[in-house]
């Protein structure tokens, strides 16, 4: 998991993706270690009187060579919508990095990646650092509708996007679960990721499992501390309660009670 840090990033990009989803972008002063897809940073948020605890967020994107951390901010509640507001120039204080990645497939493996609504972050990072042939990668993204999902049009090039929308506004209508790419025949991969809401990980984990396909969850349990101390992010497992923040967020579903 690699030595954590506890630094002030500068911010120098702060813009809407749409009416709910912010990418923000930090830069260090000093040079940053190796992040991996399915780690995650823990952000004090500043200047606010009911935001006590720090607020996980997903890695989305990482430049070495400038030193700089990008994530989307999905506005959920008072602690995400008051670091959307942050300005360039602003200091935001990080702990990185924290948590277990995702297992990097082989390179001349299939795979599938599912992610919704926040959970789309560290998809879209292991879709681009992965290092797959673009016809064995297939990214498949959920969101109630058109307006919900962020542009990921840059990503062609790493692989085939596939969407849902609740409303059929955009790509097929329904649940990722039911997308033509996930119900046609599973086994055509050797490993599915999956990031999201609890109901959708679980409902990709069950099918998973009945095909016999590697899969991995990154799992999105409330976390305060980061670093396993607080212990509110437990998670059964067959191997005793594990801290998702520490031992996770990203499981085999094997290891889990679903």
């Amino acid at each position: 998991m690699g030595k954590k840090a506890v630094q002030d990033f500068i911010v120098i990009e702060n813009r809407a993706l749409n009416s709910s989803n912010f990418y923000i972008k930090v830069k260090s002063e000093f040079k940053l270690p190796d992040l991996k897809p399915g780690q995650f940073v823990n952000i004090d948020i500043k200047d606010s009187s009911e935001v006590f605890l720090r607020r996980p967020f997903s890695i989305f994107e990482v430049n070495t060579s400038e030193n700089t951390i990008a994530i989307i901010v999905k506005v959920l509640g008072r602690g995400s919508k008051k670091l959307t507001e942050v300005k360039v120039g602003d200091v935001c204080n990080i702990v990185f990095p924290l948590g277990k990645g995702f297992t990097i497939p082989q390179s001349d493996e299939r795979i599938l990646l599912i992610g919704g609504g926040s959970g789309v972050a560290p998809m879209l990072f292991l879709s681009k650092v992965c290092g797959l042939p673009p016809e064995n990668l297939n990214l498949l993204l959920g969101a109630r509708t058109g307006e919900d999902h962020v542009n990921v049009d840059e990503y062609k090039k790493y692989g085939n996007l596939y969407f849902t929308t609740e409303d059929g506004s955009l790509g097929e209508k329904g649940f990722v679960t039911q997308h033509s790419i996930f119900t046609s025949n599973l086994k055509a991969f050797d490993k599915i990721y999956a990031c999201g809401p609890d109901a959708m990980m679980k409902a990709v984990a069950k099918e998973a499992k009945a095909a016999n396909v590697f899969c991995e969850v990154s799992l999105e349990n409330l976390m305060a501390c980061g670093i396993g101390v607080c212990l509110c992010c437990i998670e059964p497992t067959i191997h005793g309660n594990k801290c998702v923040c520490s031992d996770g967020p990203v499981f085999n579903i094997n290891e889990l009670k679903w």
